[in-house]
């Protein structure tokens, strides 16, 4: 998923959509393409008031420095049950937060740093991936993707030989997005939460539509691009894409809350808030535990799981030069204008942010059923990941959301 700047963007308002489209919209396009559908409130007995401390600030017997009150305020309304945070400031302290609860039905509290389903930040973690085998010279960015997956796209006026790495990773293909192949399947998402898709049956559900536009000559949020990276990163190193996440990425940063998940498995291992999803997309319906599901659907996309304190540990790194020589690193930051985007720019698998107290933060963010991701740090050390445990129904919520975010990396010291 993508991410927006926090306090100045607005989000556009959409068409209430139903059925897969609508979900799958919420889970790969940018955040602010929100489709309203009104307010989703907690089922009836629910108690959406804040109830959990600021694991950082609170237990330390300091005052409220204004992310809890955020985070309070996101979990008020019904809306998001929970929601938790991880912060880190220019001097490396770091402090952690909860509010709401973790699960509608026990009211048991949210987990401080608790697992969650990061979706689109995964493209970031696939990204990384891909740069990292362009520097080794194993792939060229502007080489077209038919090198690699020879005849894989292909038909109804899709060309391989015309698309490059490059344009897969900044979403300037044109490809159609698989999503839309899903909505003609399936009446709503709850019809394929627990189904298992494989990469390639992904990427035919797109091939089977025309381009939206020529190659690079335009710019649209798209999951199929980051699909077919994935089986690009499968063909060059001759192993599966999660182990080479894994061994590139997870386990020499020692993100030991971070990680892919096996084929067929559905669960979140370890202490995690439940994520929900409304049972209909009509206002005020009831949210059903979305937790379990199978995140095949995103894969290199959107399927991996991590904590706040993992992403901000990735994101540093990845932006502290840990990870990508120096020179590739500059290439992910060159980024393209977004249509109709004023306060952010996308490069190869990472967001640029405009934040409200002044200069920018680099990200990505997610969404998916059951959870949404804001993460995001910024050239002085500052990072900041917050999480709610459902997605927005408004351009308000998604707004208070963002507004969060902003105020976790602008009120750091």
């Amino acid at each position: 998923m993508s991410q927006s700047h926090p306090t100045t963007v607005r989000a556009r308002q959409a068409k209430p959509r139903s059925g897969p489209r609508r979900l799958l919209a919420l889970t790969t396009v940018a955040a602010v393409t929100l489709s309203t559908l009104g307010l989703v409130v907690a089922p009836a007995g629910a108690d959406p008031a804040p109830s959990s401390v600021s694991a950082g600030v609170a237990r330390a017997g300091r005052p409220d420095d204004g992310v809890q009150t955020s985070l309070n305020g996101l979990v008020r309304g019904g809306e998001f049950p929970g929601a938790l945070a991880s912060v880190r400031g220019r001097g490396g302290r770091v402090r952690d937060y909860t509010a709401g609860v973790g699960d509608l039905a026990s009211g048991a509290k949210v987990p401080v740093n608790g697992r969650v389903r990061v979706a689109s930040t995964t493209k970031t973690f696939t990204a990384t991936v891909v740069l990292q085998l362009a520097g080794e010279g194993k792939v060229e960015l502007d080489a077209p993707i038919e090198k690699y997956l020879p005849g894989l796209v292909r038909g109804n006026g899709n060309d391989g030989s015309r698309i490059t790495v490059r344009q897969l990773l900044q979403h300037t293909s044109g490809l159609e997005d698989y999503g839309r192949g899903l909505t003609e399947r399936y009446p709503s998402y709850f019809d394929f939460q627990h189904r298992y898709f494989e990469p390639r049956e992904l990427v035919d559900l797109a091939l089977a539509y025309k381009p939206v536009f020529a190659p690079g000559q335009g710019w649209r949020y798209n999951t199929t691009g980051y699909v077919l990276l994935g089986l690009l990163v499968q063909k060059v190193t001759g192993r599966p894409v999660g182990e080479e996440i894994t061994n590139r990425i997870i386990t020499p940063l020692g993100l030991r809350d971070t990680y892919w998940p096996a084929v067929g498995e559905q669960t979140i291992r370890g202490p995690h808030p439940k994520g929900y999803y409304p049972k209909t997309a009509e206002p005020g319906a009831e949210l059903a535990d979305f937790t379990d599901m199978d995140p095949s659907m995103a894969w290199t996309s959107g399927q991996m799981i991590s904590t706040p304190k993992d992403l901000n540990r990735f994101l540093g790194a990845l932006l502290g030069g840990e990870l990508l020589k120096p020179e590739v690193l500059e290439q992910m930051k060159q980024t393209v204008t977004v249509p109709g985007q004023a306060e952010w720019s996308y490069g190869l698998g990472l967001m640029k942010i405009k934040l409200s107290c002044g200069g920018y933060a680099w990200g990505h963010g997610g969404d998916i059923p059951g959870y949404e991701t804001r993460d995001g740090v910024t050239e002085d050390g500052r990072a900041a990941t917050i999480v709610v445990t459902a997605q927005p129904r408004t351009r308000e919520s998604a707004n208070q959301v963002n507004t969060a975010f902003d105020a976790a990396l602008c009120l750091q010291k």
